[in-house]
Parts: structure tokens; sequence; C-alpha cells
């Protein structure tokens, strides 16, 4: 980038006020002292907010921790509990991890739902939260929501419909999966970095 003068682009996660989240002790940040030595250790999620027609849309998304690829991901209007369950479930069904994994997110309410948290034991899946006032501690899920905002979004006029906010995020996800490579995991894609494995 630098011999072609290229400078990137890095996009500003919108955050709600800091304070709104209470402080829920009985979810702690286990994903700290968890190394993802492998795939479907530790999946990690978030939701971010992206304007279509001048209103507020949904993109929540999960990600394996060990390897950056994105397993599932969904939209909606509305930031719910049954978003977040649905791009979940959908992973599920897709990784059929064992019991144990340990699913790490920030602390909103969508993900401290009883309708989430209760789904998650159901499947024996661990929750994680990142500690109060650390964003830093859902890192990759920062990241990749930065990365897409910044090669996607900035630059470009506001979606016009959920359709094509649908078609970008459809193209980037794909594109992050098997040709972006990360230099975090050795210069590869995230499907080159699980296919090692096999």
């Amino acid at each position: 980038m630098q011999e072609n003068g290229l400078i990137a682009r890095r996009a500003q996660i919108y955050r709600k006020m800091p304070g709104l989240c209470h402080f829920i002790r009985s979810v702690p940040n286990r994903e700290l002292d968890t190394l993802a030595a492998e795939p479907n250790k530790v999946w990690v999620g978030d939701i971010t907010y992206i304007k279509v027609g001048g209103e507020w849309h949904y993109v929540a998304v999960v990600l394996d921790k060990y390897s950056r690829r994105v397993i599932s991901w969904g939209m909606a209007e509305r930031r719910t509990a049954e978003l977040t369950w649905r791009v979940m479930h959908q992973a599920l069904r897709i990784r059929k991890p064992a019991a144990g994994l340990i699913f790490h997110t920030d602390r909103g309410i969508e993900y401290r739902a009883f309708y989430f948290s209760e789904r998650l034991a159901k499947r024996g899946v661990i929750q994680s939260m990142n500690r109060p006032r650390r964003m830093n501690d859902n890192a990759h899920m920062e990241s990749f929501f930065a990365n897409f905002k910044a090669e996607r979004i900035h630059g470009r006029e506001e979606f016009k419909t959920k359709d094509e906010l649908w078609a970008v995020m459809s193209e980037y996800v794909n594109f992050y999966n098997h040709r972006r490579i990360h230099s975090s995991i050795g210069y590869i894609t995230p499907e080159q970095y699980e296919c090692k494995l096999a």
C-alpha cells in the first residue's frame, strides 16, 4: 500500500451512549482466558447499524475466532434477540459444534435477553460477554465491522432498499471468507486457514 500511495479508510463504529446497559455479574468474560486453538471452540458475535432509506437497519454476524471466518449473518429492521438468535441458530446448524463452545459478545440487550441465553444453554453453548466499558474484549468482531464499513460502505451513497444492503453484505462475506487475506492468520484467507487442519 505504501509503494502505491494507498491510504486505508477506517470506519467508526456507531455505539449507543455508555451506561445504558446494566452490568450483569452472571455472564463473565470467559473468552479472555480461552485459547481458540481450532475451529468451533470460540465464536464471537455482534450487531452493527447501517442506514437504509434514512432508517437504521441491523446486521448481526457470528464469526469463528480461530479462523476469522464468518459462519452466519442476518439483518432486520429492528434490533432484537430474535435477530441474534436466528443468526446464531443458523451458525449452529451449519457447524454443529460440540457442547462447550464459547460464544462471546458485547453486553447488548439482544444478547443478554432470556430468549437468547436460554436457547444457548439448551444447546450446551457457554455465554461470555465483554467486561463493562471494554470494547476491545470483542476486537475480532469490531475489526470485521470496521473493515466492512471501510471497504464497502463509506464513500458510497446511502442504501435505498434493504435488498441493496443484503447484496453488498452477501458479496462482502463471500469476499472476506474466500479471497481477503488476513495478517493475523499468516496472510491467507479464513477458508484456507481452516483447510490447513483438514
